[in-house]
């Protein structure tokens, strides 16, 4: 399928991200979390907060195609360029689809650690402030402001093992509003919930939009069990935060985001048209249908539609 490009002047280096999720819903209960912070709200928008994609050596061309040919958009590349603070080689580029943005990379060496961990990256008002109010909010700093060509970055890591990178472009980017936003889709243990909560809460100066402790199962592929099911929103967009005993079956937590489309059925058509494999699904719960799809390249992605 042919690709439209967006026409851009600068290459794709550092992209964008989003944690992100579905709002509505009331909580069924409420989970002890602290105020958010007193510190400035440092979310731009969730266009801009991109999931990091990184795909087998050799397939990012064909990981876009598939994508483009599933969901439509434009690409800014492909580039091949260094988007780390130490050497090294990789194919990036941006994608701009109605359901998210991702930056993809295709490494032609080897990505230093801890590259390749983080799951999104966000577009920020002020990185050296929000470094600091990640880290005063119980995040650690895993990759101290680094320069690229076009900006500077730096990664944090949330409790519970939640990584995103933080951004800033030297020229602010402009890019069009979504036509849904896509949820970030965590997985953790009771164990590390509270803590990831009170973290990302107060940076992100986020809210729970509802807190099910009962869950239907069938949804993570475990029918007849229950879990515990958070949603939560916030300037960086959605984010859905499932909390288990581990005991997962595949490919479930392989997922980084979760895409709303309109018609579950026609996409999932389009998707195997364009060389992805559905791995489970599709299966309604409640009022949502969803199933779990791998693009070429390696990705792993959860498609819904909300009825």
């Amino acid at each position: 399928m042919k690709r439209r490009f967006a026409r851009r002047a600068v290459p794709l280096v550092v992209a964008i991200a989003a944690l992100t999720a579905i709002p509505t819903a009331s909580a069924t209960q409420s989970t002890p979390t602290r105020q958010p912070g007193t510190h400035r709200q440092f979310a731009v928008g969730p266009q801009y907060d991109s999931t990091h994609v990184y795909v087998a050596p050799g397939t990012e061309q064909e990981f876009v195609a598939s994508w483009v040919a599933t969901f439509g958009g434009t690409t800014i590349g492909p580039n091949a360029t260094q988007v780390t603070p130490t050497p090294s080689r990789t194919l990036s580029e941006l994608v701009l689809s109605p359901v998210g943005t991702l930056s993809v990379f295709d490494y032609t060496t080897p990505a230093p650690y801890p590259f390749g961990t983080e799951r999104t990256g966000w577009l920020v008002t002020d990185l050296d402030r929000a470094v600091r109010a990640a880290r005063a909010d119980g995040a650690a700093v895993t990759v101290a402001p680094f320069a690229d060509p076009i900006g500077r970055d730096a990664v944090v890591q949330f409790p519970g093992g939640i990584s995103a990178q933080l951004y800033v472009h030297t020229t602010p980017p402009s890019y069009p509003d979504l036509a849904s936003v896509p949820e970030n889709r965590l997985y953790l243990s009771p164990d590390a919930v509270d803590a990831f909560l009170r973290s990302y809460l107060s940076f992100a100066q986020g809210r729970i939009v509802s807190d099910d402790r009962r869950a239907d199962g069938a949804s993570i592929g475990l029918p007849g069990t229950t879990y515990r099911l958070l949603r939560l929103t916030s300037g960086f967009g959605t984010t859905t935060v499932t909390v288990t005993d581990g005991h997962l079956p595949h490919p479930f937590g392989r997922e980084l985001t979760g895409y709303g489309v309109p018609d579950l059925g026609a996409t999932l058509d389009r998707a195997k048209a364009a060389g992805a494999s559905v791995l489970w699904g599709p299966v309604t719960v409640g009022s949502r249908a969803s199933a779990m799809v791998r693009f070429p390249g390696g990705y792993i992605a959860e498609l819904h539609t909300d009825r």
